[in-house]
């Protein structure tokens, strides 16, 4: 029968003679718990890579990217990127092989002219600074094999070259509609100028189609709970499919949390059109215009300093993170303030520049927008306020895990009677802890207006089945400090 105190380990008809004293660390922990959070980074891979497609592997190193997923992948300028920013946080990737039926984009660099002056001008892909050497006279057919052997000779480029009359022709290393947005540009920084005499036209050649399905990727990450997600792709269909997942993964019964970013380059009007046709609390698009760098290269480094961040402290404004592999568009090609307040409205999150060009995030919304009857909603429109709420739930959870593990479940008229060591719960305990757990939170700046969160919390014994608890949990979530007005009113 059941004693005064229930043991984990010691039974109660015990008669050989001894000491016995069980160690019982169920309520070891008394503070906060530590959340565990995983990056994801999804892409596509080359056949040189170790790797197959659709394995999860984790990464703790730049060159991880390379050997496992091939040089100049995808995939290996994306890890590259992100650990530059965030070293730290538990990473893993999971490949996906060119859709076969895809197309490789391409553009082309027409050379015309002949140089009166020997330069060196700067070949500008996807960001990375390629020198090109002309020597006076040379015609355009040696310059252009000139400038593809200086492609072709940095391996972690996102293009190939070859050349033939004059012409050089860069192929995506990929096939898939990202290849679109690979900037081509001559010549970025003041003081760097092509040489008298002669022009590089650069222009679109083959539009890349056929992006990987990213459904093959959430088979294989299924089991697994990964609370940052990076995707290249910004196609609507990838973008659905991960959003619905998310979506399935972030209800009570599921509970594992995640978020998936991507990027997505165009006008401000192009920005708010495509942020406009999103609706989801579970995706964040970065969004400028003519960056040189490449779009997953942004989508990657934005994302890791947002999880540092949000991992550290999930109320503090994203605002301020620097990207050091995001160069900034021309001054006539950056949004303006206007445009930027336009497009956060869209569910676009932006990135700003300073005077010396460096990147930096300046807010980090979600796509949600609007609620089921199509009326506007902001209650998850920042992320913060979304990773916020899925660190209390953990929080709440946790505590009520930790102090009612495996107790028997009776009604509050019980605790004046029952015998002190007795595993049970009941309604009023189970507030207490609750209420506890929610004073903690406000300690850390998560939380506030406890007296009102104690004043409506409610913890009721289910009527349906005698073995259950429901609560409502009402947390008054920390805000951010992101705009201040004030009127100058003076007096002559």
């Amino acid at each position: 029968m059941p004693d005064n105190i229930t043991f984990l380990t010691i039974p109660t008809d015990w008669r050989v003679p001894g000491q016995y004293i069980e160690i019982d660390h169920t309520k070891a922990v008394r503070g906060l718990p530590g959340m565990a959070r995983r990056i994801l980074m999804i892409g596509q891979r080359l056949t040189s890579g170790i790797i197959p497609a659709g394995v999860l592997t984790r990464v703790t190193r730049k060159e991880d990217g390379v050997n496992y997923f091939g040089r100049g992948s995808m995939l290996a300028q994306m890890i590259t990127a992100a650990i530059k920013v965030n070293p730290y946080t538990e990473m893993w990737a999971l490949a996906l092989d060119d859709l076969p039926a895809g197309v490789a984009g391409t553009q082309t660099i027409t050379v015309t002219g002949t140089p009166t002056e020997s330069g060196t001008p700067y070949l500008y892909i996807g960001g990375k600074r390629i020198a090109v050497g002309v020597q006076v006279s040379q015609t355009p057919t040696v310059i252009a094999t000139a400038i593809a052997a200086a492609v072709n000779a940095d391996l972690d480029l996102a293009v190939t070259a070859s050349a033939a009359a004059g012409v050089v022709t860069l192929t995506s290393r990929h096939k898939g509609a990202e290849g679109a947005g690979i900037d081509v540009r001559w010549n970025y920084y003041d003081g760097e100028t092509m040489p008298k005499g002669v022009t590089m036209a650069t222009a679109v050649g083959v539009a890349g189609s056929g992006n990987p399905d990213v459904l093959t990727a959430i088979a294989a990450m299924s089991t697994g709970a990964y609370y940052s997600i990076v995707m290249p792709w910004a196609d609507t269909a990838n973008l659905v499919a991960m959003e619905t997942e998310l979506q399935s993964r972030w209800g009570g019964m599921d509970m594992r949390a995640g978020h998936v970013f991507t990027f997505k380059g165009a006008t401000a009007a192009g920005l708010s059109t495509f942020g406009s046709s999103r609706n989801s609390p579970h995706s964040s698009v970065f969004g400028l215009n003519k960056s040189p760098s490449l779009p997953w290269v942004i989508a990657a480094q934005a994302a890791a300093g947002v999880e540092f961040r949000g991992g550290n402290d999930p109320a503090v404004p994203f605002r301020g993170i620097e990207l050091p592999d995001v160069m900034a568009p021309a001054e006539a090609d950056r949004l303006t303030m206007t445009e930027r307040n336009l497009v956060l409205h869209d569910g676009i999150s932006t990135i700003i520049f300073d005077e010396s060009g460096k990147a930096i995030v300046e807010q980090v919304v979600t796509t949600y927008q609007t609620n089921s009857f199509g009326l506007d909603d902001r209650s998850l429109l920042k992320l913060n306020t979304k990773w916020t709420v899925d660190y209390m739930r953990y929080v709440f959870r946790f505590a009520v895990a930790r102090d009612y593990p495996a107790h028997k479940l009776a009604g509050d008229d019980v605790l004046e009677r029952i015998a002190p060591g007795q595993k049970i719960a009941t309604p009023r305990l189970i507030t207490n802890t609750l209420i506890a757990a929610a004073a903690q939170l406000e300690y850390v700046g998560l939380l506030e207006d406890l007296d009102g969160f104690k004043k409506n919390i409610k913890v009721l014994r289910s009527e349906a089945d005698e073995c259950r608890v429901n609560a409502i949990l009402p947390p008054n979530v920390v805000n951010q400090f992101d705009v201040f007005a004030a009127a100058v009113q003076f007096i002559l």
